[in-house]
């Protein structure tokens, strides 16, 4: 399902090019490369933010609770698969892409309904909700709408990649949090570095690769800024 491809090589496949018509620099690192490198980042942020359930503190409540077990197993096949994904396309691979794509629907289903509902279980009402869960309703929310997204645009390749991407940004709310408090680090601080870092490095991706800012990339950002005001003042 997921379909990362390098800017070049799904025009030399001759997937989608007839959807896609925006100027784009072939055979350059970031275009072979970013969606990869992206996904290793987040990936690592996701083993550093779960540390203690992994390595250090593997006796704690959470890790003999069911639910936290089975959305903790979606959320890590989901950074997994797209790790593995990205790396397909980077070697060209487009066969096992396809392949391993068939699986992403249904981790992605898991992923929602584990988040939603572990968020619901204690939910109350939206007055009383803290403003980081309300951040993370919407936003997972916004993931499964993403990912419905992307599968209906699995044949145009330069939508369906940046869609699975902005996707998988939206759910990393409780990975970001997890870091700070790993590393020390407070979530006032990492929260906005770690999302802001990978906002920035999409501009930069559209803007070196591109030579211009895809809608998916300032819509996606207006609304993640958009999720924080309603979850604040709301």
């Amino acid at each position: 399902m997921s379909n990362f491809s390098s800017d070049a090589q799904f025009r030399t496949q001759g997937v989608g090019a007839s959807h896609d018509t925006s100027p784009v620099k072939k055979g350059s690192w970031l275009s072979r490369n970013y969606f990869f490198s992206s996904s290793l980042v987040i990936f690592g942020c996701t083993v550093i933010g779960f540390s203690d359930n992994l390595l250090t503190d593997v006796g704690q409540p959470s890790n003999s609770d069911p639910k936290f077990i089975i959305h903790g197993l979606f959320c890590f096949a989901w950074m997994m698969l797209l790790v593995v994904q990205t790396h397909f396309i980077r070697q060209q691979n487009v066969a096992a892409h396809r392949s391993m794509g068939k699986f992403f629907g249904a981790v992605a289903a898991g992923v929602l309904l584990s988040t939603w509902y572990i968020q619901f279980q204690r939910f109350e009402s939206w007055g009383d909700t803290f403003f980081l869960s309300k951040t993370n309703i919407i936003f997972i929310s916004s993931y499964g709408a993403l990912v419905i997204a992307a599968f209906l645009n699995r044949r145009r390749p330069e939508l369906h990649k940046r869609l699975i991407f902005l996707a998988t940004l939206y759910m990393l709310g409780p990975i970001v949090d997890r870091v700070g408090g790993n590393t020390g680090i407070s979530p006032y601080v990492t929260n906005p570095v770690i999302w802001n870092g990978m906002f920035l490095s999409f501009f930069v991706y559209d803007w070196k690769v591109r030579k211009g800012i895809h809608p998916i990339t300032y819509l996606g950002y207006l609304w993640f800024w958009a999720v924080w005001a309603i979850a604040i003042f709301s």
